[in-house]
This record gives C-alpha cells, sequence and structure tokens, in this order.
C-alpha cells in the first residue's frame, strides 16, 4: 500500500478528477477536526474512496507540560468517526510552559527522557484505546545524550508498547548531517514494531547539511535505502509520499507512488528468493 497526504493544494484532483491513484490517504487530525462547510464535504467525500491514515502535529509527546486531555477526545472522536486506520505523532515536542513552539524539537536522549515519554505514550493509549505509532524525527543538534539515538527510540518503543513510523528520509538526513551509517541504524530499529514508513525529499542547503522539507522530490539514495528497509522487514507494510508543499504535476507525485510501489514487489521479490534459497 502507497498512499499521499491529502492536501488542499491538489484536494479537487485527488478527489474529483482521480488524478492520482493512492491506496490510502493521509491528514494532520488537528487541520481537520471540527471544519464544517466546504472542506468537511470534501474530507467526506475522499473517506467514502480511501482508507484514512492520520499524522498528528500537536500532541508533543516529548513536552514537560501536562498533556492535554481535552485534545486528546477530541482526538479519539476525530479517529472513531472517520474510521482512521491508525494514528500517528512524532518522538519531539512542541509545547513548553504552555506556549506552542510551532516547530518539532528533538528530546534528549537520556532515562529520564526515555521514562517520561514512555509513560505519556501509555497515557495517550489508555486514552484513545488504540496503539500510537511513533515517528523517528529529524533533528539537527542533539542535546546532552546519555545513549545513542537508536537506542533511545528502542528503550521508548519497548518500555512504552508502542509501534513504530519509519521515516526512511529523516534516518538519511540524520546519518548525512551526524554522520553514521544509514543501514546500520536500520539494523538496529526494533522492525517487528515498524507499522508504517514515511518517504518524502530533502533540501541540501550546504556540503555537510541537509533539511527534512517535504518539498522536493525523492532522491535515488533514499529511495535505495527505502530498498534496504523493506528487505528488512521482509513484509509489506503502509507507505506514506509525504509532499507538503512546492508541489509539482500530478503526474510526478503518481510516478514517485508508482516507483516506491516498484520497489516495494521487487524488494520482497528478492528477500522470498534469498529465503528460499
Amino acid at each position: 500500500m502507497v498512499g499521499i497526504g491529502l492536501r488542499k493544494d491538489f484536494a479537487e484532483e485527488l478527489i474529483d478528477d482521480n488524478a492520482l491513484k493512492p491506496d490510502f490517504i493521509e491528514v494532520a487530525p488537528e487541520n481537520w477536526m471540527g471544519i464544517g462547510g466546504y472542506w468537511k464535504k470534501k474530507l467526506h467525500k475522499a473517506l467514502e474512496r480511501f482508507p484514512l491514515f492520520t499524522h498528528g502535529l500537536s500532541l508533543s509527546i516529548g513536552s514537560p507540560d501536562a498533556l492535554d486531555f481535552d485534545f486528546l477526545r477530541k482526538i479519539k472522536s476525530f479517529l472513531q468517526e472517520t474510521g482512521a486506520a491508525l494514528y500517528s505523532e512524532h518522538l519531539s515536542y512542541s509545547k513548553c510552559d504552555n506556549a506552542h513552539l510551532y516547530d518539532l524539537l528533538p528530546i534528549p536522549f537520556t532515562e529520564d527522557a526515555v521514562n517520561h515519554v514512555s509513560e505519556r505514550i501509555k497515557t495517550v493509549q489508555d486514552v484513545l484505546e488504540r496503539k500510537l505509532v511513533i515517528e523517528i524525527v529529524s533533528y539537527y543538534t542533539p542535546l546532552a545524550p546519555e545513549m545513542s539515538e537508536a537506542d533511545f527510540i528502542n528503550a521508548i518503543v519497548a518500555n512504552a508498547d508502542c509501534e513504530l513510523l519509519l521515516d526512511v528520509n529523516n534516518v538519511y538526513v540524520n546519518s548525512f548531517n551526524h554522520h553514521y551509517n544509514a543501514k546500520e541504524f536500520i539494523d538496529k530499529m526494533p522492525l517487528d514494531k515498524v507499522r508504517y514508513i514515511h518517504m518524502a525529499g530533502h533540501t541540501k542547503v550546504s556540503d555537510d547539511l541537509i533539511i527534512d522539507t517535504h518539498g522536493e522530490a525523492i532522491i535515488d539514495p533514499v529511495y535505495e535505502l527505502f530498498g534496504y528497509t523493506i528487505k528488512k522487514l521482509g513484509k509489506e507494510v503502509p507507505v506514506l509520499l509525504e509532499r507538503d508543499f512546492n508541489i509539482p504535476e500530478m503526474e510526478e507525485l503518481q510516478t514517485e507512488m508508482d516507483h516506491l510501489r516498484s520497489i516495494i514487489k521487487s524488494s520482497l521479490k528478492e528477500t522470498a528468493h534469498a529465503t528460499a534459497h
């Protein structure tokens, strides 16, 4: 399954004109909860055709602030009303002292943070009555780490008993910026907990820095890392093509989705062949 984020920039082409043929769509619940009128009708029309996956922006799971239970109840209602297949969020924080920071900031790789985040994920899962699928995020400055990023992620997934959103582009971005081997990082992930994959483009701003932007086409090294990841998983999981701005022609987005499908097919075929021999 390969899906695409429902963006208002091309919602009509997707919903009304069949210009794209995804297997599912993804929305950020915050952008659609309580919406009425024209866009509510568009969303309902989309839901008649496509399964829905959700990817939140405001949970702020790593925040020192208390969880917002009113917000969680609204999320739960939205997930139930739309029949959403899953709810994913970022392993980061975006609120502090009740102020929204409008960015996804990294959580320190520490034992205290593991315990804090794990307990919050457990609470979220209890309220929503479903697993939270947590995303590995891109970051640009590690904050006083006591452990590796891989150990940090593994500890949270194990302690919270949640699932993992493996953003392959984020892994590539982090490996480039922080000088580690992306494939070795993938090898260290709890691959049995991977429920969802994101793929996207990024922007190279200098010889030693790339930024996760979701505004460019996916590059070949990220496709190659994606193929490696699928082979390691040995199974198909839902894959999302993220494109948030600088939207190209619909044919280009469809070509990217088709390329992802072909990589999934060929990678799983290779894995099956290797297993048989």
